[in-house]
Order: structure tokens, then C-alpha cells, then sequence
């Protein structure tokens, strides 16, 4: 039982001019504040309720309002209602499932104004929205689409408890409005969709900071020896200040955590903490990565790009690998640190920074000064307050704590319960040199967890004492000297039967385990996943050899 809104318009009453053109005059000045209300404000709840009870007080209705889709495909919310008296049953967040022929369905379906009498209303065979209607005392309902754009939003929905009294005027009036409307839902549905978007980007953005400091903090630095002891008393020592920090240790040692633990605990821990490691980046692109550039600047500049120092400003800046920066670019990083003030490639435009540095090297330095590798003055700049960072093998009573830790860590990674460690395992553990220091004895401990089938830590003892690696015996450690005994007397047996020297065994092992590293870097020597870092040996150090055995990188890239 349908009808459409045409048939449904009854013809408007005889009125006389003055009359007539009041109602027009409310009716524009309504237009008019449509549009001042638009422009106003941005909140959709509070701009809908205004114009239904704006539109109920001029159409001399008993209610007016506003349906949107629902959540659900298929449904429909009302979204704001206003009405002169009310039973209860229509009331703002009602959501309905409209019958196929609901009238309101029929206006957003076919976006056409339809108009429901009290035949329809009353109609027995009426779907969800009928009902409503009859048990508010509805006899007539006017329903204009809300379009924008050639797509259907809502209705503006007005109803009266009197019959047939919906005129031709009417429908043109409101449908007039209903564009006005249509503006104002879509502009506050894109404010509150940008606004929803903004939040969820702040929160992830506070999710991903808290989950940085929970990660980079004094508790997951593993340890409670003496000389870790004194590392930390530095480090909340010269937190405060702005002073630059230079972090000395061997590879592994946990120089970024301890990066990470000053800017955590400076001024400046709101803002960002920006790392370069300086032996990752290719020589040619190290300026760019630390000071921007600008299109053009160079062959292959497509764009504008901002530096780490930039990105840092106001921040913290950790320079890794700080000995590996190339003397061309040495004196423009004095000057930023000097001067507070560098140019991007190809800008002649100053810009200021303030930004905090901490770097750390694997390196000596003054060596390198001595080799002139290395500005003295850039040194004496990064020597404010050094940290030396203690290995591994001078902190042996902090083995256990961290076998515990990377055991607990890789088991809950890999869904594995582990629930011991065996003696003799941790007893070996802690006699062996580490020379990868804390992130060898992490693969290491990662490669165990992997074997480990039942709730013991099978720890794969024999794999350090492979030819090949360190093998220096720790003070008190048999099975250390026993593979000393073992090894001069293979050099000797080999020597007698005449077979290949033992220093050209070693050679080739060497050799076997660079191929290997470069294998599985992919060609790549330097950085956190490069050949160098696998070997747990300075990157200079693996060029020296690579250049020793004729070994060239790109074959294995």
C-alpha cells in the first residue's frame, strides 16, 4: 500500500496576499539562517536539532527531523528530533529496519519527495517506520531526500497528526532546503571523519612512543653488574643537560639502548629521537640523509627531502657508526654542531636547528686522527662526556640475567614454554668470550630457542668452539684449553704428514664464513644487517680481508 508524493499533495488553501508573503519572508529568512548555520558550525548532531526545530516551528508541524543509514546495511537512525509533544516512541539514536514500500526508504531510494496519508500510515500490513508513526498519532508525513552531490544522505522527515496537509509549496520549500541540508551533513560527516582519523592518528602516535619507551628503557637494560652500574650513573648524570655524548664499545654492546635511555630521561624526551647509522648509508647519499636536499639538487633528486638533523630539531640525533662519516662531509657536521645552522644540498637558504647529539663508534678515534681519517676538532666537539660502554666479556656475572631474558623473550615470540635452563648450558654460556658481545649471545640465544623442542634450553654448546671463531679461553675454563691442545696438535700432525699448512686451513675457513655473511647480507657490508655485523667485526676491518682474499661483494648481491 503505497502512494507517491504527487498524488498525496492536497491543493494549498485560499490565502490572502499580506499572508502570503509572510510566509514567504519566514521562509527565506530560514534559508537564510540554513546557510549561517552551515557555515558556523561543524558539529552534526547540534546543527540537525536546530534545523528540525527550526523547520517544526515555520511548517506549523507537530515534529520534524532527520534519518541517516544506519551502521547496519538496510537500517536507518534518527538522528535529530524535535517535536511539539511526544508519546515516547520517536526519540533521537531510534534505529529501524524500514518495510520494502516504507515511504522514507522510497524518498532516500528513488531521492524524490514522498508523502505518507493516513491510509498509508495506518496500513495494517506496514512495516517497522509505519508503526512508529501510528502509535505517535501521526495522520500525515512529508519525507525529502537529503542530496548532494547525486547521492542520497537522509531524509528530513515532517509530520502532522492531521490529515492531507501537505501542499505543492510545501514540498518545493522544503526541497529547497533539503540542498542546504545536504551541504551541511556532508561538510560535518567529513569534519568528524578528519577528526575521528586525527585522533586515531594521535593515539597510535602515543601507542607507538609508549611502546618505544617500553622497549628502550633502564628496565630492559639487562644487568646488575658493577661496570653496567656505572654506565647508568653516567647516563642519568649527564641526561639533564644538553651536553653532547660519545658512546665508545665494541659491536653488540648496546650503544643505542644507552642512546636511547639519555634522550629518554633529558628535557627533550616529548620530542623526537632521529638515529642514522652512518656506516649504512652509501658515501654518496650520507649528506642528503643527514642534511636534506632539494629537487635538483643532483642526478636522481626528484624531491625535496628533509635531513635527520632537521627532523631532530628540538629532539635527539644519534649518529652511529659516528668514525665512518666521510672527511668531506666532517667539517659541515662540526659547523651544525657548532653553529647550529647548515644548508640542504643545493639550497643556499640557512637553516637553524637545536638539536641534542649523542653519537657512538666501535672506533678509535684518535687513531684515526693520528691516520688522518679524522678531524681532530670534530673530536674534541663529540668528546664532551664520553661513555665507554663495558663488552660482554667484562661483565660475565650479566650472562645469566640476559640468557633469562632473550630465553623468555624468543620463547613468548615463538609460542614455546620453556621452563629451564640447564647448568652446564649456563655454565658455558658464561665462560665464552662473546666477541659479538650482547647481540651475538641474542642470535645465539634465538638459534637455541629454535631447537629447543621440550621445556629445557637446548643450547648448541658445540657451535662455539667452530673453527674459525674466537676461541681465546676465559680464566678457569677446561674445555677452552682443551681445543688449544687439540688445535696444536692438529698444526702438528698436519706438519709432519706434509700436508697443507694450518694457518691456509684457517685461511679458508675464513674465507668460507665472509661468503657465507655476504651471502646471506645480500652483497651488503656494512649496516645492522650487513656482512660486517654478522661476523661481529668492524666493517673495515671485513674490507681488509675481502680485499686479502679477493672476495668482491657485488657477486653476492
Amino acid at each position: 500500500m503505497s502512494g507517491n508524493g504527487d498524488d498525496n499533495l492536497v491543493p494549498g488553501p485560499a490565502q490572502d496576499p499580506q499572508a502570503c508573503l509572510q510566509r514567504q519572508n519566514e521562509r527565506l529568512q530560514l534559508l537564510l539562517n540554513l546557510t549561517t548555520r552551515i557555515t558556523s558550525n561543524l558539529d552534526l548532531r547540534e546543527v540537525l536539532r536546530a534545523i528540525s526545530a527550526n523547520f517544526r516551528e515555520l511548517m506549523r508541524c507537530d515534529g520534524a527531523g532527520v534519518w541517516l543509514p544506519g551502521e547496519e546495511a538496510g537500517t536507518f537512525k534518527l538522528y535529530a528530533f524535535d517535536a511539539s509533544s511526544s508519546k515516547g516512541f520517536a526519540k533521537e539514536d531510534l534505529i529501524i529496519t524500514p518495510a520494502e514500500d516504507d515511504p522514507g526508504k522510497r524518498a532516500f531510494e528513488t531521492m524524490k519527495p514522498t508523502v505518507a496519508t493516513v491510509e498509508e500510515i495506518g496500513w495494517p500490513g506496514g512495516g517497522e517506520g509505519y508503526r512508529l508513526a501510528a502509535a505517535e498519532g501521526v495522520k500525515s508525513a512529508c519525507f525529502i531526500p537529503l542530496v548532494s552531490r547525486g547521492r542520497a544522505l537522509g531524509d528530513l522527515m515532517i509530520v502532522r497528526k492531521t490529515e492531507g496537509t501537505f501542499t505543492a509549496e510545501d514540498v518545493d520549500f522544503l526541497s529547497q532546503a533539503a540542498g542546504q541540508i545536504a551541504i551541511a551533513i556532508e561538510n560535518a560527516l567529513a569534519y568528524r571523519e578528519i577528526s575521528e582519523l586525527k585522533d586515531k592518528l594521535a593515539q597510535e602516535k602515543l601507542y607507538l612512543e609508549e611502546e618505544i619507551r617500553s622497549e628502550m628503557n633502564f628496565e630492559q637494560i639487562v644487568g646488575s653488574s658493577a661496570a653496567l652500574k656505572h654506565v647508568l650513573q653516567l647516563v642519568e648524570t649527564v641526561a639533564a643537560s644538553d651536553s653532547t655524548v660519545l658512546l665508545l664499545g665494541d659491536t653488540g654492546t648496546g650503544k643505542e639502548l644507552i642512546a636511547r635511555a639519555i634522550h629518554d630521561r633529558s628535557r627533550r624526551k616529548e620530542r623526537t629521537f632521529v638515529k642514522l647509522n652512518c656506516a649504512a648509508i652509501p658515501t654518496g647519499l650520507l649528506e642528503s640523509e643527514l642534511f636534506g636536499h632539494e629537487k635538483g639538487a643532483f642526478t636522481g633528486a626528484i624531491s625535496q627531502k628533509v635531513g635527520r638533523m632537521e627532523l631532530a630539531d628540538q629532539g635527539t640525533l644519534f649518529l652511529d657508526e659516528v668514525g665512518d662519516i666521510p672527511t668531506e662531509i666532517q667539517p659541515k657536521l662540526l659547523r651544525a654542531l657548532q653553529e647550529r645552522e647548515f644548508e640542504r644540498l643545493g639550497s643556499t637558504h640557512t637553516r637553524r636547528v637545536n638539536v641534542r647529539l649523542i653519537a657512538a663508534t666501535n672506533r678509535n678515534l684518535e687513531k684515526m686522527i693520528a691516520d688522518r681519517e679524522f678531524r681532530s676538532d670534530l673530536f674534541y666537539r663529540l668528546n664532551v662526556f664520553p661513555i665507554r660502554i663495558p663488552p660482554l666479556r667484562d661483565r660475565r656475572e650479566d650472562i645469566p640475567l640476559l640468557v633469562s631474558h632473550f630465553v623468555q623473550k624468543f620463547a613468548k615470540q615463538m609460542q614455546k614454554k620453556i621452563e629451564s635452563i640447564p647448568a652446564a648450558a649456563m655454565k658455558g654460556l658464561a665462560a665464552w668470550e662473546w666477541p659479538g658481545n650482547i647481540r651475538e649471545l641474542e642470535n645465539f640465544i634465538e638459534r637455541a630457542v629454535i631447537l629447543t623442542r621440550g621445556k629445557s634450553l637446548e643450547a648448541p654448546l658445540s657451535e662455539l668452539r667452530k673453527p674459525g671463531t674466537d676461541t681465546r679461553p676465559s680464566p678457569g675454563v677446561q674445555p677452552a684449553q682443551e681445543d688449544i691442545a687439540r688445535i696444536v696438535k692438529e698444526s702438528i700432525s698436519a706438519a709432519l704428514n706434509g700436508k697443507k699448512d694450518f694457518s691456509d686451513e684457517y685461511s679458508q675457513k675464513q674465507r668460507e664464513e665472509i661468503v657465507r655473511a655476504l651471502t646471506e647480507a645480500k652483497g651488503r657490508v656494512g649496516g645492522a644487517d650487513g656482512a660486517a655485523a654478522r661476523m661481529s667485526i668492524n666493517r673495515t676491518t671485513l674490507i681488509s680481508r675481502m680485499k686479502k682474499f679477493g672476495i668482491d661483494p657485488r657477486q653476492y648481491a
